[in-house]
């Protein structure tokens, strides 16, 4: 394998807030209920989100070197999206990698793989991403590539991609889906509110014992579970 020179542009700033204001879930919905990583990959600690143009590395199981370069490929609004392989005896970073990560402005780091210097990672700040912990430091020997499409975690994930991480996960758009897929979770949000705010007013009145004639069940259920008998 081999380092590529070219970078994604960056998303545009309104891309970048647009999904700012949304979750992983209103996008995988938006996407069809697809597009998640797999469900150990999960922020090293609690409350980091991470919103941002993917930039990939592809590495050696156990081997950070990519990583490494990787990281100095990068800047503000990217994030570094890393197939590791799914490996489980190395770390593939640490606090000296994510601190200088975060020095040269990257939005997080997301790795199928695991990490180490938990308390140290959570003390930084920088999203980081990843299936777990091992104090088993990686090798640094290559080979590996840079912006190319890659596999992370059982997602393709292209130089340029949208990537939205928070506490349930990480999801991956496709770039040609971006404006599309915002356009859908920026519906369900608001289809979302207004739910919740129906529901908070039927427990309201509920507690007030009146609740008669009052129907909350979504209005899409009565028709998909008739065939059901209900």
């Amino acid at each position: 394998m081999y380092e590529l020179s070219y970078t994604a542009p960056r998303l545009s700033q309104d891309i970048i807030l647009r999904a700012k204001k949304l979750n992983s879930t209103l996008i995988s919905d938006a996407l069809g209920c697809t597009g998640s990583m797999d469900y150990k990959v999960k922020p090293v600690s609690s409350g980091m989100k991470v919103v941002g143009t993917a930039l990939t590395v592809e590495m050696r199981a156990g081997d950070n070197l990519f990583l490494h370069q990787g990281i100095y490929c990068g800047g503000e609004g990217y994030v570094l999206v890393a197939d590791g392989k799914g490996h489980t005896e190395n770390a593939y970073l640490g606090e000296l990698m994510a601190g200088a990560a975060k020095a040269i402005g990257l939005e997080g780091i997301i790795i199928d793989g695991l990490v180490r210097d938990k308390e140290m990672l959570s003390e930084i700040g920088l999203p980081i991403f990843a299936k777990g912990f091992i104090p088993n430091g990686p090798f640094k020997d290559g080979p590996g590539a840079i912006n190319i499409p890659i596999s992370c975690a059982g997602v393709t994930v292209c130089p340029g991609d949208l990537i939205v991480g928070d506490e349930d996960g990480v999801v991956v758009v496709p770039k040609e889906k971006i404006e599309n897929t915002l356009e859908k979770a920026e519906a369900k949000l608001v289809y979302e509110e207004k739910r919740m705010q129906t529901i908070a007013n039927y427990e309201d009145n509920r507690k007030k014992g009146s609740t008669d004639d009052i129907n909350i069940a979504p209005e899409w259920l009565a028709e998909k579970i008739k065939k059901f008998g209900f």
